[in-house]
Formats: C-alpha cells, sequence, structure tokens
C-alpha cells in the first residue's frame, strides 16, 4: 500500500525549534521602508537642509497671514514727516495722516463710515422704483471706489480684503513702529518687506508650476517615443537654448509695458503681473525636459511598462500613470533647485526696472530702491539690510534644502 503524503510541512527538529522560533519574531517585526520614509529619515540628518525646510516653511506662512498682521500700509506715503527715518519706536496709526482725511483721523471710524453708507445705500436700492435704482446704482459704484482699505493696500482681492478687515477688528488703527525704518517716500520698510514677500515667492511658484507642467510633459513625451520623434523634439530645446532668453524675455516684457498694449490687456481683464509669472516659466522649462527625458529613457524598458502595455493600457496612460510619478523624486530636487533661479531672475528684472512695477512690491524692487538712495553723501543702509538680507537667506535656504533633497532621494547616496 502506497504511503501517503502529509500535508503538513515537515516540522523542526526539537533542537532547532528555539532557533526557528526566535527568526520568525524577528522576522514579524520586521517593517518595509517606503523611499519616501527612507528620504525623510536622511533628510532629517542634514541640518541645514532641516533649518532651511523650517525658515521656507516660516516665510511661506509669513507671507499668507501678512494681511493678518498688525503691519503699517506698504503704500501709504507721508512726504512731510517720515522720509527716511531710521529704525526707530515711535508710534504709528493707521489712518493718522491728514491728507487722507478719514474720521477721526481713524482707519477704523472710517472703516465703519464707510460700511454703513454701503449698507444704507443697498437698503435704499431694495425700496427704490425702477426710475431710481439706475441712480443708486451709480452711486454704489462710486462709493466701492473709495473704500478706505484700498486707499493705504493695492487692490486687494476678496480674500485679503476680508484678511484685513479681521486686522482691523483685532488691532484696529494699532501697528509696528517703523523697526525698520521707512524709505523715501515715507512708507514702512518692514511693511513692504514683508508684502514684497507674497510677490516674491508667488512668482517663483508659479513661474516654477508652469516649467514643471510644460518641461515633465514635453521631456517625458519625448523620451518615451523615441526615434525621430524624440530627435526632433530634443532639437527644438537645443535651438531654444542657443537663444539668449534674458533678451527675449526683456523684449517681451517691454512690449507689453506699453502703454497701449498694457491698457488692451487691462480691457481684457488680464493682469499684466501673471502674465510676467508665466512669461518667466515659459522660459525655464527646457533643462527639465532633458532631465526628465533621460529618466524615462532608462525606465520605459523596466518590467512594469512591458506589463502596463500587456494589460492595454495606451501611450497616454503608460507616460502619465506609471512613468512620470517615477521620475517625480527627481523632479522634486530640480524644482526645489528652479524656484531659487526664477526668484533670482525676477530680482534681477526688477532691479532693472522691468519687473513688477509699482504699487506692487517685491524684494527686487526693494533692493533697487535701496540702491538708488544709497549715495557717497549718505548711506540709508536699512533700505538694503533687510530686503536684501531676506532675499538672500530665502535663496540661501532653497538651494541648501534642495542639496538636501537631491542626497536624501538619491538612492546611491543611502550609505553615505
Amino acid at each position: 500500500m502506497a504511503k501517503q503524503l502529509s500535508s503538513k510541512p515537515d516540522a523542526p527538529p526539537d533542537g532547532d525549534a528555539a532557533r526557528y522560533a526566535a527568526l520568525l519574531g524577528e522576522a514579524r517585526e520586521l517593517r518595509g521602508v517606503s523611499l519616501w520614509q527612507d528620504a525623510w529619515r536622511r533628510l532629517k540628518r542634514n541640518r541645514a537642509a532641516v533649518y532651511s525646510l523650517y525658515f521656507m516653511a516660516l516665510v511661506s506662512l509669513l507671507a499668507v497671514i501678512v494681511p493678518l498682521l498688525p503691519l503699517q500700509s506698504p503704500l501709504d506715503k507721508d512726504l512731510k514727516n517720515r522720509i527716511f527715518l531710521a529704525p526707530n519706536l515711535a508710534p504709528v496709526r493707521l489712518g493718522s495722516r491728514a491728507d487722507l482725511r478719514f474720521k477721526d483721523g481713524s482707519l477704523t471710524s472710517e472703516l465703519l463710515e464707510f460700511e454703513q453708507q454701503i449698507r444704507d445705500l443697498k437698503q435704499s436700492l431694495k425700496q427704490a422704483s425702477e426710475s431710481e435704482r439706475a441712480a443708486i446704482l451709480q452711486e454704489l459704484e462710486a462709493k466701492y471706489e473709495t473704500d478706505p482699505l484700498a486707499k493705504l493696500w493695492h487692490a486687494p482681492g476678496p480674500i485679503v480684503r476680508f484678511m484685513l478687515r479681521v486686522r482691523v477688528s483685532l488691532f484696529r488703527d494699532w501697528c509696528i513702529p517703523s523697526i525698520c525704518g521707512t524709505d523715501s517716500l515715507g512708507r514702512d520698510a518692514l511693511s513692504r518687506v514683508c508684502w514684497g514677500a507674497r510677490v516674491s515667492l508667488i512668482v517663483g511658484i508659479i513661474a516654477t508650476l508652469v516649467s514643471l507642467v510644460i518641461g515633465v510633459s514635453y521631456g517625458a513625451i519625448s523620451g518615451y517615443l523615441g526615434g525621430w520623434v524624440d530627435d526632433l523634439m530634443m532639437r527644438i530645446v537645443d535651438v531654444m537654448y542657443s537663444v539668449p532668453f534674458i533678451f527675449i524675455v526683456i523684449f517681451i516684457i517691454t512690449i507689453l509695458s506699453a502703454e497701449k498694449n498694457k491698457q488692451f490687456l487691462d480691457n481684457l481683464g488680464i493682469n499684466q503681473l501673471v502674465i510676467f509669472y508665466i512669461l518667466i516659466g515659459a522660459f525655464y522649462w527646457l533643462t527639465m525636459a532633458r532631465v526628465v527625458r533621460g529618466q524615462v529613457i532608462s525606465l520605459k524598458n523596466e518590467q512594469f511598462v512591458d506589463a502596463a502595455r500587456v494589460i492595454g493600457a495606451g501611450r497616454a496612460r503608460i507616460i502619465f500613470q506609471h512613468l512620470v510619478p517615477n521620475v517625480m523624486g527627481i523632479v522634486i530636487v530640480y524644482l526645489t533647485l528652479t524656484i531659487p533661479a526664477v526668484m533670482l531672475f525676477e530680482a534681477f528684472l526688477s532691479f532693472l526696472g522691468l519687473g513688477v512695477s509699482p504699487p506692487d512690491v517685491s524684494w527686487g524692487l526693494l533692493v533697487n530702491e535701496g540702491i538708488k538712495v544709497i549715495t557717497p553723501v549718505k548711506i540709508y543702509w536699512w533700505l538694503i539690510v533687510f530686503s536684501g538680507s531676506a532675499l538672500a537667506m530665502t535663496l540661501f535656504s532653497l538651494n541648501f534644502l534642495g542639496d538636501g533633497l537631491r542626497d536624501a532621494l538619491d538612492p546611491r547616496m543611502k550609505n553615505r
């Protein structure tokens, strides 16, 4: 009779039972570590990168909540009493300047009266006849143009306007003294540096995102398709590399800054500052495209791509759902190195007077204004030190963070 085979595996010898149990316990305690978890663990060992990350988080938070802070107006000029004041602790109240003609010399009082007048006009509009509605609507529109917030802050949008109203409710007319001094028009330097952070960071982020979308898509398509398509697309990149794009950007900005073209864009509801963001990003995607193309070429023959082809995935799905996510590590590293380059380029254009234009404010524009008033006779150091330091520290932090992310996401640097 044939010997029946047991369905259970042979038990280990009695002497090895304890050793097998210990090994099994150790195996159960092991936990796999993903690429991102391992990268974060290695990034935390890089103190410069971690401190840079904290600093950038602080600067970004400041740029977001700056309308809520008790700062002075970045636009209010006092040519009589506050020109070139050195850093001081003299108290300042919003709306106290006589030329503003605010009620009781107070922004709070003026804002309360303005809101009451708006409510009265809206109530009158509900009760008005058809013949009276046109006149009341015209009066209401004219009243909105006298918004006291718009006199102290440039064209605040709905969100910024709401945050400014919260700021007035919390701090009323009190604001931080001019601890960073004032400029040639009597405007508070600290407020202008803080508001300039919003524009400078937005320029870097939006322009980098534009370059990300164009560069990643262009490079991934070129690398995956290969052949003559890849050759043609890369020759276009080579041609664009050979063109001095800085002169092209300056040329286009100069054309758009002409009064006729500027008026045309305003009529279309297109903000010139938005065009400036997109224009810079449209010229910073070339290196991104080359980097992504090289990564895609090294990955497109891997087994997971073959598996996607077998199940019937199309080219677009393979490129954007399988290949692009696998190159995001190097893309994130390159983004952290592109943002400071874009910010520096914006500062350079603003320094030349071709970038952000008043009444908007950026760090590059502030540095330009500070340079103009430094003369052999008198040096107003505070106009260049604070804005220049903010720009320099942000650029240093982004570069340190980019270097740290590059080392943390590179598997070849794992044991170094």
